[in-house]
């Protein structure tokens, strides 16, 4: 079972090392897949470092300038499906998520889920040094999904998540129109309409301690109106 995990970076120089030395640490074989965006900080040379030290388990990409996390992400499932994985995790580098809880999102793939979510929300609300107004904008646009898609997933903001080869292989990713964190939303929801089993398991999200965080409004707004036409986009 060849597993690999993609990770967009953006002015992680803080984090990017620490990341990869905990990944390579875990049981389960995890590779490293970075999409960067052209930091000015150095994290793409922090990360070339890390490759002379583990050899092939840990992989780059890098793109001129910041072209978007789902745009990333897609340039990422298209390398790990080229080179041959079967199951592919994302989630971000400044440690808000738990690397050990990839052991747990894995063995669900194994198990009953085409797709795993690394849920905030299916069990109360997981949330650590966040400010109760964050929380509740994020508890809300779950909710406000469900709502508008039907879509039964308690976190479907999440950006934490496990894929099946098999769900990116079905999946138009050339179709994909979100680009922000409106992208989670598209994909968990496009998993779903095509038929894939979609399950979440319970995880603690902290805070980043280092680095700036990328949310802005404008990819609130982009995430808030995609949502609205997802129910009339027919699947290609």
């Amino acid at each position: 079972m060849k597993r690999v995990v993609i990770i967009p970076t953006y002015n992680e120089c803080e984090n990017v090392a620490r990341m990869t030395d905990k990944v390579m640490s875990l049981a389960g074989d995890f590779d490293l897949l970075y999409v960067d965006d052209g930091s000015p900080d150095g994290t793409a040379n922090i990360i070339r470092e890390k490759m002379a030290e583990y050899g092939t388990r840990v992989n780059l990409v890098e793109r001129s300038g910041k072209l978007g996390l789902g745009t990333a992400y897609i340039a990422g499932f298209k390398w790990a499906l080229a080179n041959g994985y079967d199951e592919i995790f994302e989630m971000d580098c400044d440690f808000s998520h738990n690397p050990d809880d990839l052991i747990r999102l894995a063995a669900r793939l194994e198990s009953d889920a085409d797709v795993v979510v690394g849920s905030r929300y299916v069990k109360g609300m997981n949330v650590v040094n966040w400010p109760l107004s964050r929380i509740l904008i994020s508890y809300g646009a779950s909710l406000y999904v469900r709502i508008v898609t039907g879509m039964p997933v308690a976190d479907s903001t999440a950006g934490f998540v496990g894929y099946r080869r098999e769900v990116l292989e079905r999946i138009n990713l050339d179709n994909v129109r979100m680009i922000g964190y409106g992208f989670q939303i598209e994909m968990k929801y496009t998993a779903w309409k095509l038929g894939f089993r979609l399950r979440e398991e319970s995880i603690v999200f902290t805070d980043r301690e280092l680095g700036t965080s990328k949310m802005s409004s404008s990819i609130f707004g982009e995430a808030f109106f995609g949502v609205l036409k997802l129910p009339f986009r027919k699947l290609k």
